[in-house]
């Protein structure tokens, strides 16, 4: 059993200002965290590639890569929503985090590791298939999952989301293609305000009012999600993986622990490891209280190399 770390050192290069949550420190206290823990000596670790473009325009529009990419300042900050700013190094740290998804799916399908952490930012899951916001250019998860489908040929992968706020990019990419099933918690209300009204099979979304300990978190995984997908049967189990709903984190307003970061996980790679073959890809999300983080990275990689 190979569990791989797939990052890029230009994922430490993308900033949006000093005082933005959503800075390279939190790659750094994570990185921090697995050599103190000695998981980084058992990991076995990978720089991304850049995603290509074909590989992008699975999810997204091509004008909207276009202007993606021609929008790259030079010097100052350029806000391309009311907080999401790109830098002269936005551009390759986008595309080495999408290009490590899409690596972790080909080593999963070719053998060379049985799960796969991505530890990358900018995060994804708020990207629209035409639109940059909540911190987000690239969908990360979606790029990977539908790289899983068309290059590899799988009929029915998985899409979990335990951010504590709603995937709603994941979800505007995926609705209505049945070959995915997209699960999402989140906390209601809260950004990005939606995920409340869902028309389409394929989407399972469970608002959870502030304050959700874990208890009542687990209740609603059991209830909502895992009956969902015992029936749906994944070929492979995608996670977006944000640490944000930690009762130490100040972005929202959940009381969720290491521990039961420890047990959504577990539940996760029983379902793959009963439908498939125990391949799993987790990418970064949120988390931003930077030793919360950390901890709770090292929790969930640690179900990968314990099983």
């Amino acid at each position: 059993m190979v569990v791989a770390y797939i990052s890029h050192p230009d994922c430490l290069l993308h900033e949006m200002g000093s005082h933005h949550p959503e800075d390279p420190s939190r790659l750094n206290f994570i990185n921090d965290r697995l050599i103190a823990s000695g998981l980084a000596m058992v990991l076995q670790q990978y720089d991304a590639p850049e995603a290509t473009r074909e590989q992008i325009l699975r999810a997204h529009d091509g004008e909207y890569l276009d202007r993606l990419l021609a929008a790259s300042p030079l010097d100052d900050l350029l806000w391309v929503d009311e907080d999401t700013a790109m830098n002269r190094y936005t551009t390759r740290a986008m595309l080495h985090a999408a290009g490590a998804g899409v690596m972790a799916v080909d080593m999963l399908m070719d053998g060379r590791a049985s799960q796969v952490f991505c530890g990358v930012r900018p995060p994804g899951h708020h990207a629209e298939r035409g639109r940059a916001m909540g911190f987000c250019f690239l969908n990360n998860i979606a790029i990977a999952a539908l790289h899983a489908l068309d290059a590899h040929g799988l009929e029915r992968v998985a899409i979990a989301d335990f951010d504590v706020h709603h995937g709603n990019g994941t979800e505007d990419i995926v609705a209505g293609d049945q070959r995915i099933l997209f699960l999402s918690t989140f906390e209601h209300p809260s950004y990005p305000h939606s995920g409340i009204t869902t028309s389409t099979p394929n989407i399972v979304n469970v608002p959870l009012p502030a304050g959700t300990d874990g208890t009542s978190y687990r209740e609603a995984v059991k209830t909502n999600w895992l009956p969902a997908l015992e029936d749906f049967a994944p070929q492979m189990v995608l996670i977006s993986a944000g640490f944000d709903g930690h009762q130490a984190d100040i972005m929202a307003h959940f009381n969720l622990r290491e521990m039961d970061y420890t047990w959504i996980t577990a539940k996760l790679k029983a379902v793959a490891d009963h439908h498939a073959g125990g391949r799993v890809v987790s990418m970064l999300e949120g988390g931003y209280h930077l030793h919360a983080l950390a901890r709770a990275v090292e929790a969930h990689i640690k179900v990968f190399l314990d099983s």
